[in-house]
């Protein structure tokens, strides 16, 4: 751990700030379930009738569920960064995907995850599954604020040998507490369940915190023959989709049973969401997932890339088969957590997400975000990005690999600036830029402010680690 981020949590263990907690259980423990290439409406709560979903629709009535959960970022480092640290994936230090390669460092040690919040709060923290956050001594879950890690490093593994295959070379990635270890032939879905179980169990008189990634639906699309069987008759590619999604689904039933049998449902904050948009990349068949009526995919910043399915639920302390539409982002758990778990906060870090709290006890509450910003690159003049301000919605340098039917293809000025009215247009269907000139003059000063606070941040790290 760098000195610098040494101070932060003397200032944390010193309590230099608390945010009140109203929850009726103090301390619970918590567990973020973070799936990974989710469509935006792939749950039976969602509006799905080709899946089966029993228990993320278990979790949606025991719990409140967002309609419009907007991701960090619409690929799978960013997003991550967004939601470990509160703080816009690009400053945070991870505007794109970090390399799956050994040695290559990712999100930067100065940063303060749920990890290192909850661990100065009393917290025991674990990691199971996917980082994809870096891959070198400082930059793994050891370095920030993972007690016991178990999982691959890099973007995605094969579900049995654990081998990283999709560029070259071939290379083994599976990690315990930052040693290579070598379970060859076991399914990785079961290797997680018992890490999982066990950590639970080690750790059940509390409290503590799981971080859970899923590297599922994400490619390899490996689900298990009960739902190869049972989707046997879905047209490809969603056949193998739907296999992995169900696959996914009820290794989180097992989790859910193995708290209620243990006494602690009711004791456990757990935050299920899915990292970004569902992927029509060709190692995925170029699709199977489905963003319902939503523009967009993995890799783009319309809503089908960054709104995703998401579910809280803590039974007996917050509500209880609700649904909330107001906009909320993935950078809101870390502030919401250290709400409710009444973890102190060193004053004056910086945040970009909000407390939604008061939303999901209330379904009249208003956003905390009028506004709010995605950069996906590190160079703000090339990056994709997207300004939300109320309905209006502004992108820059917009893309898509396939589209709705009957929607016309980008032409460079859509590509350019997109501009669309949620309310109006929830497909995003038309861009309106051309008419309405004063809108889009106001979004780009919008992204201006947001873009050069960002690369202030940035440069001011640089300079204070020698760079």
């Amino acid at each position: 751990m760098r000195l610098h981020s040494l101070g932060l949590f003397l200032a944390m263990a010193a309590g230099a700030f608390s945010l009140p907690v109203e929850a009726a259980v103090e301390k619970p423990n918590v567990i973020i379930i973070y799936t990974d290439d989710q469509g935006s409406v792939d749950a039976n709560c969602y509006g799905s009738k080709d899946l089966e979903t029993p228990n993320i629709d278990r979790l949606a009535a025991t719990g409140v569920r967002f309609t419009q959960m907007l991701a960090p970022s619409a690929i799978c480092s960013a997003s991550r960064a967004g939601l470990m640290t509160g703080r816009f994936p690009a400053r945070a230090g991870v505007p794109a995907n970090v390399s799956s390669a050994q040695g290559n460092a990712g999100m930067p040690s100065s940063e303060v995850t749920i990890a290192e919040l909850l661990k100065a709060n009393g917290y025991a923290t674990g990691h199971v599954g996917k980082w994809h956050l870096g891959y070198t001594p400082e930059t793994m879950p050891n370095a920030q604020g993972f007690e016991h890690s178990f999982g691959h490093m890099g973007g995605c593994i094969d579900n049995y040998s654990h081998f990283f295959y999709w560029n070259g070379p071939n290379r083994h990635d599976l990690w315990e507490n930052g040693k290579e270890i070598w379970r060859d032939g076991e399914y990785f879905g079961d290797l997680m369940l018992d890490q999982v179980k066990s950590f639970i169990d080690r750790k059940k008189d509390g409290p503590f915190f799981v971080y859970w990634a899923i590297n599922w639906p994400h490619y390899p699309l490996q689900g298990t023959s009960k739902w190869r069987e049972r989707y046997a008759d879905l047209p490809h590619p969603r056949d193998k989709y739907a296999t992995f999604v169900s696959t996914t689904d009820e290794m989180i039933g097992k989790i859910l049973d193995h708290l209620e049998a243990a006494g602690l449902r009711e004791k456990t904050l757990v935050i299920f969401q899915s990292d970004h948009g569902h992927s029509v990349e060709e190692r995925t068949f170029f699709g199977g997932g489905s963003a319902g009526p939503y523009r967009g995919h993995k890799g783009t910043l319309f809503e089908g890339g960054l709104r995703v399915p998401s579910v809280v639920s803590l039974p007996g302390t917050l509500p209880e088969g609700e649904v909330r539409d107001q906009l909320v982002t993935g950078c809101d758990w870390w502030p919401t957590i250290a709400e409710l778990t009444g973890a102190t906060i060193p004053e004056g870090h910086h945040l970009d997400g909000s407390s939604i709290v008061e939303v999901i006890r209330d379904g009249g509450a208003v956003s905390p975000h009028e506004r709010f910003y995605w950069q996906l690159g590190g160079n703000p003049d090339k990056a994709k990005w997207v300004v939300r301000d109320g309905d209006w919605k502004l992108l820059g340098n917009a893309n898509e690999n396939v589209r709705p039917e009957n929607v016309p293809e980008l032409s460079p000025q859509d590509r350019k600036l997109f501009l669309a009215n949620l309310a109006e247009d929830i497909g995003e269907t038309k861009n309106v830029a051309s008419e309405h000139p004063d809108v889009v003059k106001r979004l780009l000063e919008l992204k201006d402010d947001y873009a050069g606070s960002i690369q202030e941040t940035v440069q001011a790290r640089d300079a204070s680690e020698g760079q």
